[in-house]
């Protein structure tokens, strides 16, 4: 894994077309090696955007911050 950091919040497409939130928390061991925890939320929104705005209410997220796959 490279020591870039990752985006705390992934916005992703499931295979039925809606759009979901992955948290990622970022740690790092005693060595500096980064340890990725990812949580899957379980809303599904029908818009990038419309999940976006729930991350920005319900885990103060800011721009820059969201990773789209």
């Amino acid at each position: 894994m490279s020591r870039i950091p990752v985006r705390p919040f992934l916005i992703a497409k499931d295979e039925e077309g809606h759009f979901r939130i992955t948290v990622r928390e970022t740690r790092y061991n005693s060595q500096g090696y980064p340890l990725v925890t990812a949580t899957l939320q379980d809303e599904t929104f029908k818009t990038a955007t419309a999940a976006r705005t729930h991350a920005k209410e319900h885990f103060g997220a800011e721009a820059g911050q969201f990773a789209l796959k």
